[in-house]
């Protein structure tokens, strides 16, 4: 059992310094121990869980969970331990009927018990994108990381990290497809090159219903980014004929004119620059005083 203990220590030690001088390791009931309160995972597969059951009965738990002692100061005659990483694993255990597991007891502060639980999890490829996203932030908030930092913690890369947090941007629905592994990490990733939620959820919808690859969701996205581009310095550039009714105001009115024309209407802006030019204006459009 040493040598498992070793090997999980070389594995968390890389990422979280000091993990393994301040761990021991003991045998303790199923029943005093408590899930972790910042458990990055919301979900656990039920299928999953009994297969890993079923194998825990046979082999027993090859590898300890990571709990850290409650303060004594805690009321209540509850759990003594809190449960850091291995939350699958417990429950298992305790699906099969064990009594006892084999736990790494260590010191660890609300920060390192985050920190370990997201690293176990990031390790084993366990966690939901979005899952994984809201760690990252919760580091971030709560314990004033920076993205670097909580890069360097988890073992990741700034960028990776970064494009992970812009996932919670994204609206209600694509985050619930995400969640419901309706599409993937890649899809949701594609459709943050759309800022409108309306085409956002248009490509969402033909993922869904077309099947859509990633690469086929980054080419759509791709080709409406660039409509919406391309409608907009339409937009934003006057014909002559806008350009000679913009001149033919300014010389009637004596000011600045600006004309806006869409297929709804269109907006038609006379400015002035002092009170005596409103009061001009005025007396020109209207004709009698103000």
């Amino acid at each position: 059992m040493s040598s498992r203990h070793r090997g999980l220590g070389r594995g968390l030690g890389a990422l979280i310094p000091g993990a393994e001088s301040r761990s021991a390791l003991i045998e303790v009931s199923v029943h005093d121990i408590e899930a972790n309160p910042r458990q990055p995972r919301h979900e656990l597969d039920a299928e999953s869980l009994r297969g890993l059951a079923g194998s825990i009965l046979e082999n027993g738990v090859l590898q300890p969970l990571i709990v850290t002692e409650k303060s004594p100061d805690e009321p209540g005659d509850g759990p003594r331990y809190q449960l850091i990483a291995g939350e699958r694993r417990w429950r298992a255990a305790m699906l099969a009927g064990l009594e006892t597991v084999p736990v790494l007891l260590k010191e660890a502060t609300p920060q390192e018990t985050l920190e370990l639980a997201l690293v176990e999890n990031i390790q084993r490829a366990d966690l939901n994108p979005l899952e994984e996203a809201s760690a990252y932030r919760q580091l971030i908030d709560e314990f004033g990381l920076t993205q670097e930092q909580v890069a360097k913690r988890v073992g990741r890369s700034r960028v990776s990290v970064t494009n992970s947090l812009r996932l919670l941007r994204l609206p209600d629905e694509i985050k619930a497809a995400l969640l419901g592994k309706r599409i993937s990490g890649g899809h949701a990733r594609a459709l943050l090159g759309l800022t409108d939620v309306e085409l956002q959820l248009r490509v969402l919808r033909a993922i869904k219903k077309q099947g859509l690859s990633v690469r086929q969701t980054e080419e759509w996205v791709r080709r409406l980014a660039e409509g919406t581009q391309t409608r907009k310095r339409t937009a934003a550039t006057p014909t002559a004929e806008t350009r000679a009714l913009e001149d033919r105001f300014r010389r009637s009115l004596g000011t600045k004119v600006s004309l806006y024309r869409s297929k709804r209407g269109g907006r038609l802006v006379i400015h002035f620059f002092s009170e005596e030019e409103l009061q001009a204006l005025y007396d020109r459009i209207v004709g009698e005083g103000l």
